[in-house]
């Protein structure tokens, strides 16, 4: 049976092939036990030692989402990045207001990924996501809109449509494109000069 503090001293070591050796032997480990030292990791004022934290609860295949949502709102964006990373294996309808917020992460990675983890938990996002496409700033509202157009929701129809007519090259892309996922095959009319 693997220590738990070797595991942990390894996880947090700074070397990359030992952390990521501890992984599968964490695993072999009382859950009740490993999950709780885990936690306690979150706390570290070292971005590394969070950062591996979150990468090993997010490896774990019935982790609480609930563990990695407080890490979207850590100084760090590449802890960010691994917790929206993590939930988008993990979706939960809790998670939802959380990462719509992320959706405006002044890092670009971590609101992609978000946007991604809001895909994961599919249609239960729908109307959070359609929210933010009437209130958000202009990247969350592309990311709505990408996560929308995966989704394929048929609520997103109309904000899809009225999105064709936007400045923005990237909202009118992923309108067509969820247009065209939900097999809504209309002619676009330019009004006439």
């Amino acid at each position: 049976m693997p220590d738990l503090n070797q595991l942990l001293a390894n996880l947090t070591s700074g070397n990359e092939e030992r952390a990521e050796a501890a992984l599968p032997l964490l695993h072999e480990l009382d859950r009740e036990t490993v999950i709780p030292a885990l936690r306690a990791l979150l706390d570290s004022p070292e971005i590394d030692t969070r950062w591996w934290a979150a990468r090993a609860l997010a490896s774990f295949p019935e982790v609480e989402a609930d563990l990695l949502l407080p890490l979207l709102d850590d100084p760090a964006p590449e802890v960010r990045q691994c917790a929206a990373l993590g939930l988008c294996s993990h979706p939960s309808e809790r998670s939802i207001p959380a990462l719509i917020c992320a959706l405006s992460d002044p890092d670009s990675l971590v609101a992609d990924l978000a946007a991604r983890a809001l895909i994961a938990i599919g249609r239960p996002a729908a109307d959070a996501l359609i929210a933010v496409l009437k209130e958000g700033s202009q990247s969350a509202k592309i990311h709505a809109m990408h996560a929308l157009a995966k989704i394929a929701d048929p609520r997103a129809i109309q904000p899809m449509i009225e999105a064709l007519s936007n400045d923005s090259a990237m909202l009118q892309y992923w309108a067509e494109i969820g247009l065209e996922n939900m097999g809504v095959n209309m002619v676009y009319l330019k009004p006439q000069l």
